[in-house]
């Protein structure tokens, strides 16, 4: 037995998954590799399982090959169960007693709107677990090179949506035009030219140089370097696809790409 299988083993008996159990988990931004081992061990114990779109090829191959999958993956104008069928379908099957995992890319509670199920299964008194994931902001930046803090260029870093209940994000443009920060932009591409111009407006310079993340930590990763002002037409050029993410601040001038690895097809995990 490895190192990896006993402490999978400790944590079978430090914090069994049982039945009539929802664990929220984080499947991380794509790459396997970056999985949690507690949450490698939740996944493996898992009956049911209902995961989102975000949720990695690679991350699935993992999935107890009998566990029933439900997709209630969401897209832009698509939905396949709105949000409160999601809550009570989750509700639902930990009442009929199985061992269910949530799955869900990233973290469950950056924008993953973890925070909104868990509160409907504390509602109805089901067991909830959380298990947190590596946040898309952190995963595709290291991916990428991209030091999201840096002690000469940023003190700070925000996360931000730009997608709010209702469509377009209600956000404080002014304060997020503050110097030493690094702004990181999740679901920003179908509103960049609005972000942009808004940022430009409230004072934040045309020329600050900005990153789009494409398929952070994958295979297929890209990434695409601009400026503020340009980044429309660097959009419209490009094409990028989601998931994408969105970094913008004088850390982007770190970027080399000839120094960041090519992202390689993820090893064998232990079986």
């Amino acid at each position: 037995m490895n190192a990896i299988e006993r402490l999978m083993r400790a944590g079978d008996r430090h914090q069994p998954v049982r039945g009539g159990e929802v664990w929220l988990v984080g499947a991380g931004p794509g790459d396997a590799e970056l999985l949690t081992l507690k949450a490698l061990r939740v996944i493996r114990q898992a009956e049911v399982v209902v995961f989102d779109r975000l949720v990695s090829p690679a991350v699935m191959a993992l999935l107890p090959p009998e566990a029933l999958r439900i997709d209630v993956g969401k897209s832009m104008g698509c939905h396949t169960l709105s949000q409160r069928e999601i809550d009570q379908l989750l509700v639902e099957l930990a009442q009929a007693g199985n061992r269910v995992v949530r799955l869900k890319g990233g973290d469950p509670f950056i924008f993953g709107r973890g925070g909104e199920e868990m509160a409907q299964l504390q509602r109805h008194g089901v067991v909830c677990h959380v298990v947190p994931g590596i946040t898309a902001a952190s995963g595709c930046a290291a991916a990428s090179g991209i030091p999201l803090t840096h002690r000469d260029y940023a003190q700070s870093v925000r996360f931000v949506t730009g997608h709010g209940r209702n469509g377009e994000a209600d956000l404080d443009w002014r304060g997020l035009v503050t110097a030493g920060q690094t702004l990181v932009f999740y679901m920003g591409l179908t509103r960049s030219e609005t972000l942009a111009a808004q940022l430009i407006r409230h004072g934040m310079a045309a020329q600050t140089p900005l990153a789009i993340i494409e398929r952070g930590t994958l295979p297929q990763q890209r990434v695409l370097i601009g400026t503020l002002s340009a980044l429309p037409a660097l959009i419209a050029h490009q094409r990028p696809v989601s998931p994408s993410l969105l970094v913008i601040g004088e850390v982007v001038s770190l970027y080399r790409a000839a120094s960041i690895i090519a992202a390689q097809p993820e090893a064998a995990l232990p079986a």
